[in-house]
């Protein structure tokens, strides 16, 4: 049996360091339900987010990436059940670059990770990541207005699983 091959993620030949935007999501393994519900949906009830044990600390390392990463900001992020959606920014170095190397995505998510295992004591998340090169101002805002919105359309969500159906 031979195996498919595995599609790279990233972009090829981009610079995942440069400064600018970017739309990260990370899901869960197998897509499990492990970091909060959604809660509150009706038409007086806006939907709104219920955090797990699993989901404060996955919020807890999340507030911290600004602090591990000055010159990175957390611009918006949603803990959804089973992913996470994270817009950051890498700025420009105020010091022209002189001194620490300037963080990179695939860094930047390596670390949060590895902290989140590190505390949890278990991963809970897959490989890899999906990750969206912001373009300009039109694709930065949609992207927060996704993020913003992605709680009150979570059962059309592409990640969403009902709680009685198997988890891949």
């Amino acid at each position: 049996m031979e195996l498919a091959k595995r599609k790279h993620p990233r972009l090829k030949k981009h610079n995942y360091g440069c400064p600018g935007s970017y739309f990260i999501t990370v899901c869960t393994l197998g897509k499990k339900h492990l970091l909060s519900k959604i809660v509150g949906r009706g038409d007086l009830t806006p939907p709104d987010i219920a955090l797990t044990p699993i989901g404060r600390i996955v919020d807890t390392v999340t507030l911290t990436i600004p602090t591990a990463y000055p010159h990175v900001a957390l611009d918006a992020y949603v803990i959804m059940p089973n992913h996470i959606h994270l817009l950051l920014t890498i700025r420009e170095l105020s010091n022209g670059g002189v001194g620490s190397p300037r963080p990179t995505i695939p860094g930047i998510v390596k670390g949060w990770k590895a902290l989140i295992t590190r505390q949890l004591g278990h991963s809970i998340w897959q490989t890899s990541y999906y990750d969206h090169v912001i373009r300009g101002p039109r694709d930065y805002e949609e992207i927060l207005q996704y993020i913003r919105n992605n709680p009150a359309k979570w059962h059309t969500d592409t990640f969403y699983l009902s709680d009685g159906e198997e988890h891949p």
